[in-house]
């Protein structure tokens, strides 16, 4: 059976209590920062690091009355800590601890997609290697063109899903940065020293130059590159749920004991995993439209962002940690009918090794025109009488001048056509690492 994910891990990220702790760590570290600077007396640190706390329902309660969060919780987390909390914010914004606590939630949930995708390559380089030489059909515009094997279908997807790994990898670090620069980024109240002091306990790095913010292109690089990943899971999603058709059938999703796919036809055994990933990567790519449009604010900031990014960023990371984690689950037990791929090759007729034959005859001393002129001919002869088109060239006088009976049969025979595939699909296997 599959096992369900519910990505607990990543959604821990964005709750209330899991913001507020940042918030306050951020809070410390600038107190810690400007202790070791000699402005903050030690005493009152100590004070703050040992009393410094707050209560998740308090906070939302006050901030019935203040309707500013950032208030609502100093307010609460001061409670606790008596006099020595005017230490506590002192120089720094809302936008400080907002903006590098949202850096530090998408630092790690991307770590946690970076972890997803790590695995899903795995498991593509797995069953890739699982199906390297199984003969398949490619299919151009859909149409049946000539001979490739699933390994490589699932190779191909592998160097996507590596090559997203580095976009991630990249988007990881372009918002793993934070701002304590005040209310238009000038250091009015605090030094630069303080801020890098304080990203650096945070595990960030410090803006090179920001306003009241931190520039929303560093998130919207973030969620579009999420999208491209949600992208790439539809587009291989999209190929199984194809393979899945019953005039296919090559690919099927894991039927679990007891499942039910139609509450009036009993028979259906449904992609519905693969239509669900289908349906997601919709969501995520438009929530990267939506960061996209946070770029543009009213000179130094505005809040626009804020209710956006409140919706976009929890919703973006944990769907696409769920998508990650489903089509690997799936892609593990998805069912590969290599009996139906060799079936399917017959339906064309063996039509689609008609370059094959056209290249024998070139080969044997004929024009291209001429080669082009005999096989076209034969091949018009099998769609119309819809026989393998083998059996009209070994009947063809004018082919058989220059290529014999047992030519062709070795031309036509699946053993002849993976002999002749196996070496290009050794070379693309080992020119991505994979044996």
């Amino acid at each position: 059976m599959i096992p369900r994910y519910s990505p607990e891990d990543i959604k821990a990220i964005w709750t209330d209590e899991a913001k507020f702790q940042r918030w306050l760590q951020l809070e410390i570290a600038a107190v810690e920062a400007r202790a070791e600077a000699g402005i903050v007396p030690k005493e009152a640190l100590d004070t703050i690091r040992q009393n410094a706390r707050f209560d998740v329902d308090e906070i939302l309660e006050i901030e019935k009355e203040t309707k500013h969060d950032v208030i609502a919780f100093l307010t609460n987390v001061n409670q606790y800590v008596g006099p020595q909390s005017r230490y506590i914010h002192e120089g720094l914004t809302s936008s400080d601890v907002g903006d590098t606590c949202l850096a530090m939630q998408m630092r790690d949930a991307g770590n946690i997609l970076l972890g997803d995708v790590e695995k899903l390559i795995d498991v593509l380089a797995e069953r890739a290697v699982e199906f390297k030489y199984t003969l398949e059909m490619g299919r151009t515009h859909g149409i049946h063109a000539e001979p490739t094997t699933f390994g490589l279908k699932l190779l191909l997807w592998h160097q996507e899903m590596t090559r997203n790994l580095e976009r991630l990898r990249r988007a990881v670090e372009t918002v793993s940065v934070g701002k304590i620069s005040g209310a238009v980024g000038t250091y009015q109240h605090l030094s630069p020293d303080i801020e890098a002091a304080v990203c650096g306990k945070l595990g960030l790095k410090p803006s090179p130059i920001s306003t009241q913010i931190l520039q929303r292109d560093r998130h919207a690089e973030f969620l579009t590159t999420l999208a491209i990943i949600a992208s790439s899971i539809e587009k291989f999603s999209v190929e199984l749920r194809h393979l899945q058709r019953t005039e296919v059938r090559e690919t099927e999703e894991y039927f679990s004991k007891g499942q039910k796919g139609s509450s009036a036809m009993p028979h259906k055994r449904n992609p519905i995993t693969f239509e669900r990933l289908t349906g997601l990567a919709r969501v995520v790519r438009s929530n990267s439209l939506a960061a996209m449009e946070n770029v543009a604010l009213w000179h130094e900031r505005d809040i626009s962002h804020s209710s956006v990014e409140r919706v976009i960023m929890p919703d973006s990371t944990i769907a696409l940690c769920y998508m990650l984690r489903t089509f690997a689950d799936s892609l593990k037990t998805l069912l590969v009918y290599p009996d139906r791929m060799q079936k399917n090759f017959d339906t064309s007729y063996g039509l689609t090794l008609s370059q094959t034959l056209l290249l024998a005859l070139t080969g044997k001393g004929l024009t291209r025109e001429e080669a082009y002129k005999l096989v076209q001919r034969n091949a018009m002869k099998s769609w119309e009488n819809k026989v393998q088109l083998k059996e009209h060239v070994i009947e063809d006088p004018e082919i058989l001048e220059h290529i014999s009976p047992a030519e062709i049969d070795d031309l036509f025979s699946s053993e002849s056509i993976l002999r002749k595939l196996r070496k290009s699909v050794d070379i693309i296997f080992a020119r991505n690492g994979l044996g």
